[in-house]
């Protein structure tokens, strides 16, 4: 696959770099920049990062970096089997522990929830750190919830990490998550105040919380602007629209005088004001609602 001119395999961290000197030079810039293509495309173009992923993974298959991106890409394009081996392999050429809620997070997306929950309870979510152990809890919750247990789900995600005050990036996720889990449960007006929260504490958009808080109130978005260059002439009015009606009224027009001259002379006596008025074509003007 074709690699962007701007694109020199620089990019990538210090610490894939560092792995990445294992391997020839040539090999070497190669494989970083289909890594950087990876991360470049993976929110926006899954397809296209599972694509470039695969060719770094068989140009250096036994580098645990190039495992983990291979993972993410298949992640991302929900192939849960697949990223979970990869996960797998580069947590053994590792040792890390870092991957674990991802891998839990994989088996909920292959239906063994149960699965995760065992996970979520291993002696390795210890060895997390804080913003690890929290992803764990987000994800133990939503294993809970695929098996249908929302009060469990609602009691997982409480925690000191919750409450706090202080906002971390977890903050914003940990708090829809919250919130989300109580309007499952019905409770309504408790999780309002938590995806208003969630608004609060999310200062780059890595959730609808807005939507749904807006939502939750009956907001409703309406465009007050609709522009149609192909339709409507400089003042505004739309002149194809208007010569397609003129189109159907004139036929109709011509119909009805037809119908007259046909009239034969016994009906000559009906008086004119039992004749009904030929009807005028009514036309709406509707305005488009805004997502």
């Amino acid at each position: 696959m074709p690699i962007p001119e701007d694109v020199t395999g620089d990019e990538i961290d210090k610490d894939v770099r560092q792995e990445l000197l294992s391997l020839p030079k040539g090999l070497a810039e190669d494989v970083s920049k289909n890594l950087v293509m990876v991360a470049r495309l993976i929110d926006e173009d899954p397809e296209g990062a599972y694509a470039y992923s695969k060719i770094a993974l068989r140009l250096a298959s036994r580098v645990a970096a190039v495992r983990e991106a291979a993972g993410f890409a298949a992640y991302a394009n929900q192939k849960y089997s697949e990223a979970l081996a990869e996960f797998r392999a580069a947590r053994r050429m590792t040792g890390s522990v870092d991957l674990w809620p991802v891998m839990a997070d994989c088996e909920r997306g292959l239906g063994r929830p149960e699965k995760a929950l065992e996970m979520a309870g291993a002696p390795e979510v210890h060895k997390l750190d804080k913003a690890g152990q929290v992803e764990m809890r987000l994800v133990a919750a939503g294993a809970r919830r695929d098996m249908d247990q929302l009060d469990a789900a609602i009691v997982t995600l409480q925690s000191p990490e919750l409450a706090s005050n202080t906002v971390q990036p977890w903050t914003a996720r940990l708090r829809y998550a919250y919130a989300d889990a109580l309007l499952a449960a019905g409770r309504e007006d408790e999780a309002r105040e938590w995806f208003a929260k969630a608004v609060e504490s999310d200062k780059d958009g890595s959730t609808d919380a807005s939507d749904r808080l807006a939502e939750m109130d009956g907001v409703e978005f309406v465009d007050a602007f609709v522009e149609d260059e192909d339709d409507e002439d400089d003042t505004g009015v739309d002149t194809d629209a208007d010569s397609e009606i003129d189109d159907e009224v004139e036929p109709q027009a011509e119909a009805s005088a037809a119908d007259e001259v046909d009239v034969d002379d016994e009906d000559d006596d009906i008086e004119d004001d039992e004749d009904e008025p030929l009807a005028e074509p009514a036309v709406e003007a509707k305005d488009d609602d805004k997502d």
